[in-house]
């Protein structure tokens, strides 16, 4: 057989890697002939998966990005295929040395504007919604029935600026401590999802003898003077009863919620929520360095990017906490860390459980692994805060909110804190959407793009083909602009967004 140059084939990515990633099928016995020497491919090897480009002994470290991912349990030889089977996520020492490489701030040049909807407190929408937000399960079904029964009606036709009535219900909401951990977490949750800039009111549904009592929820939340009517199921005399009224209440908000229109708004009002979902090998090479590129950008408009899903930062945090603005931050981050290694190790599992088995397919090894790719979506600038899940986010700049790895419980935590608009990279194939907020997918490779084209809305797989960062970075962020707009994403156009609203639940059910 004869030989292929190395870089043809597979991606060396940082110097100091002994492992290379394959950009197609590597078939067993191709000789590739590298910078190290020749190396023969041990065994089939998968796209998106690891090639070992030398030798790697017991105990020592794997690296990819030029960062460990994991060790060796035995010998590894130079050709083989490197995954689960040879291996490990061991525990290891990282150097945080906080705030030590804070990059300098940037301002662009160029200011850039999107058309948004003024909720008259600086803050802009980029959908306009009226929601019905159920407090407890209790009460999810009456709270479909009165978005169904204003949907069925036709009425919506005659009000062309709102985007639709969106129902909100969950599995929670009472079997909860009073005031504990659960309860102020779901009503976070909750106001974060009726206050936000992306509805412009709200009608929110009870039972009555819950613990999580519609009045209760809203005393003391801000929610920008806008209209909200409070209904319970034992108080308006039963489900029929109530239904009736839910859609009289939300009749009365439509004209209101209608004479709302677009302005020019300055990209500075965006906060962008990031999320990765069904990764793969390449999530970490095309698809969040490209959204990172596009952060940079956002955050050069004096605009607010999260990153969120701190088990998808562990393995990868010390990268952060060098960029945080302040030890403080960076602290923050860390004991966000160490609550994780804790709530975990209750329930017998491990950080490491975390890639699923498409991820694995896919080509991803360890929590490690996946981190270090995940964190890309970050961009480069620095990090200004850490909040805990569904809390508001304030400040400008680049936010870490601590968020499962889990899509809907983490993207309704992003929504909940205010992010108007949303970017999910995906290399399997995940077909999230979030109302009320838009949300953009993007894939990582060409493939896929192509075979879930009624999905996806950008391919960052054209970097693997020849496509600079830079274009498909800026790509991510002129569409971010026009979604912010009003362009429809794809799963808007599917219908897709009311069953992911999932608040996460902390502890037991009493």
């Amino acid at each position: 057989m004869s030989k292929i140059e190395l870089a043809r084939v597979a991606l060396r990515l940082r110097p100091e890697d002994n492992v290379a990633v394959a950009l197609r099928r590597l078939p067993a016995g191709m000789v590739l002939s590298a910078s190290c020497g020749d190396i023969t491919v041990a065994a089939d090897i998968p796209p998106g998966h690891k090639l070992a480009l030398a030798e790697i002994g017991p105990q020592e470290p794997i690296r990819k990005y030029g960062e460990v991912i994991g060790f060796a349990p035995r010998r590894i030889v130079p050709g083989e295929h490197v995954h689960t089977h040879n291996v490990r996520a061991e525990r290891f020492e990282r150097d945080y040395a906080s705030s030590s490489q804070v990059p300098a701030s940037r301002t662009a040049e160029h200011r850039h504007y999107f058309l948004g909807y003024s909720r008259g407190d600086g803050r802009y929408g980029t959908r306009n919604y009226i929601a019905v937000v159920s407090t407890v399960n209790c009460s999810a079904s009456t709270s479909k029935y009165i978005a169904a029964r204003v949907q069925e009606s036709g009425i919506l036709r005659r009000y062309p600026q709102v985007d639709g009535v969106l129902p909100l219900t969950h599995k929670s909401g009472c079997g909860m401590q009073f005031e504990g951990p659960d309860h102020d977490q779901l009503e976070r949750t909750l106001a974060g999802f009726a206050g936000h800039a992306n509805v412009a009111a709200c009608v929110v549904v009870g039972l009555g003898c819950e613990i999580a009592q519609a009045l209760h929820l809203l005393q003391g939340q801000h929610l920008s003077g806008r209209p909200v009517h409070v209904l319970t199921i034992q108080g308006c005399g039963g489900i029929g009863r109530t239904i009736e009224a839910g859609v009289r209440a939300v009749a009365e908000l439509l004209p209101r919620v209608n004479y709302c229109h677009r302005v020019r708004a300055p990209a500075s009002a965006l906060i962008l929520g990031t999320q990765c979902g069904g990764s793969d090998g390449y999530s970490g090479i095309t698809g969040n360095p490209a959204l990172g590129y596009a952060a940079d950008l956002l955050v050069a408009q004096g605009g607010t990017v999260v990153l969120a899903e701190t088990p998808e930062i562990y393995g990868a945090e010390h990268l952060l906490t060098r960029r945080a603005v302040t030890p403080q931050v960076a602290e923050k981050l860390l004991e966000r860390i160490r609550w994780w290694e804790w709530y975990v190790s209750l329930f017998g599992a491990q950080l490491d459980n975390n890639p699923t088995p498409g991820n694995k397919e896919g080509g991803i090894t360890t929590i490690y692994e996946k981190s270090l790719g995940a964190i890309a979506k970050a961009g480069t600038s620095a990090l200004v805060d850490v909040v805990r899940y569904a809390e508001p986010i304030r400040a400008r700049g680049l936010v870490v909110m601590d968020t499962p790895g889990y899509d809907p419980v983490s993207m309704t935590g992003l929504v909940a804190g205010g992010a108007n608009i949303l970017a999910f990279t995906t290399g399997r194939g995940s077909v999230y959407g979030c109302k009320p907020v838009p949300c953009l997918k993007i894939a990582t490779n060409s493939l896929l793009f192509e075979h879930m084209q009624d999905d996806m809305d950008i391919n960052a797989g054209r970097i693997l083909e020849g496509a600079t960062l830079p274009e498909v970075g800026e790509d991510i962020f002129r569409s971010l602009l026009e979604v912010a707009s009003g362009k429809k994403t794809k799963s808007e156009l599917q219908g897709v967004g009311e069953e992911e609203f999932a608040p996460w639940s902390l502890g037991p059910v009493l």
